[in-house]
């Protein structure tokens, strides 16, 4: 019986193992948006995992677009030197295609790392600066507002998601994603609750689609065909008023016909007045209405933790591809005890090679033993 999960999967040109996906997982670990040594020990950790495709941290376009003053970019020379150095390193051991998140966090940047309490940072401290939004609308009822955006700064942010994109193509990255998700700047430019603009770019669906569109459009036309380029959404806010499903639904035929190879569907993250009921899997089924309604390569997300749930969800036809996060942090090696589980195979460093359970004895794939 085939196993789903373990089966390829091509985006565009670029065709990955398996249906196993890493997402992308902001560190707080850089310095001046270079990457370091943890990301070194993150980034190999998670390239030995077995996954299908490797999805580097939402890595910000301008030292502006930065989450936290500790998050990754792809900006200058020297973080391109920084991120170099650490892919090089990965790449060294493991074959694992590699993408990235690219993002800019709009009014939620400027704050603290989660483990030092996620608060905006006052945009007159030593470390903090005056965000950006589609509109002067705080993220938090005790925040600093952003400063709206004006037609040069729209210019200036798309012209930083294509140049990110190019100085990723310079690194050999091999799939793009475009962070319309988890209430960052393009999110809040599709969201009514936080983008208020009487312009081309607010109001009705199609406006506020428009500058997601047009960033996604700058970054497919600078990345060469084949080389797959997608977004991460929201689904939902979890909000009355808010981002809806159906709205999501009218975004993912639009990024379609733009030649988005997927769509990574998640929801929520926009509004601190978010209600998001928690199960296993609880994002699925807005994964599995976008994949029915456009035919778009759909990656879900969101809980699943069991081996058996992720192959259920794509047997069933309601994903294509399973992201996970959280899971893998507790469990690196989850693609290799889903394999095991499951009856796939799957691929492991040939340090490791002799670590294959005596009851799996084609776990790992193309392995070699010789007498010693």
């Amino acid at each position: 019986m085939t196993v789903r999960l373990f089966e390829p999967l091509r985006l565009d040109d670029l065709e990955l193992e398996n249906r196993i996906i890493v997402a992308p997982m902001c560190q707080y670990s850089a310095h001046a948006g270079q990457a370091g040594d943890w990301h070194l020990m993150h980034l190999a950790q998670m390239a030995q995992s077995g996954a299908g495709l490797l999805t580097l941290e939402a890595t910000a376009v301008s030292p502006e677009a930065r989450i936290s003053p500790t998050d990754l970019g792809l900006y200058s020379d020297a973080t391109e030197l920084a991120l170099g150095r650490v892919l090089d390193a990965v790449r060294a051991y493991a074959p694992i295609p590699i993408a990235i998140q690219i993002n800019h966090a709009g009014r939620k940047a400027s704050s603290r790392a989660p483990w030092d309490g996620g608060a905006q940072i006052d945009p007159e401290a030593p470390d903090g600066w005056r965000t950006e939004a589609p509109s002067a609308i705080a993220h938090g009822a005790d925040e600093v507002p952003p400063h709206a955006l004006d037609s040069e700064g729209l210019k200036r942010i798309r012209d930083g998601f294509v140049a990110t994109a190019r100085r990723a193509l310079a690194l050999g990255i091999d799939g793009f994603e475009l962070h319309g998700a988890h209430g960052y700047l393009l999110h809040q430019f599709l969201s009514p609750l936080s983008n208020r603009r009487t312009d081309q770019y607010g109001g009705d669906l199609a406006n506020r689609m428009r500058f997601p569109l047009e960033c996604f459009e700058a970054v497919r036309d600078a990345v060469p065909a084949g080389k797959p380029v997608w977004m991460r959404v929201s689904a939902t806010d979890w909000v009355e008023g808010g981002w809806t499903l159906t709205e999501t639904v009218e975004l993912a035929h639009a990024l379609k016909r733009r030649g988005a190879a997927a769509i990574h569907v998640s929801t929520g993250g926009l509004s601190t007045a978010q209600q998001i009921p928690l199960s296993a899997g609880y994002q699925v089924p807005f994964a599995e209405r976008i994949k029915a309604e456009t035919g778009l390569t759909t990656i879900a997300v969101g809980l699943i933790t069991q081996a058996a749930h992720a192959e259920a969800i794509l047997a069933e036809g309601k994903a294509d591809a399973i992201s996970l996060a959280r899971a893998l942090l507790y469990d690196p090696r989850w693609p290799w005890h889903a394999a095991a589980e499951l009856g796939g195979k799957v691929r492991a460093p040939k340090q490791y090679w002799r670590s294959q359970p005596r009851q799996y004895k084609d776990l790992f794939l193309e392995t070699r033993h010789g007498q010693r």
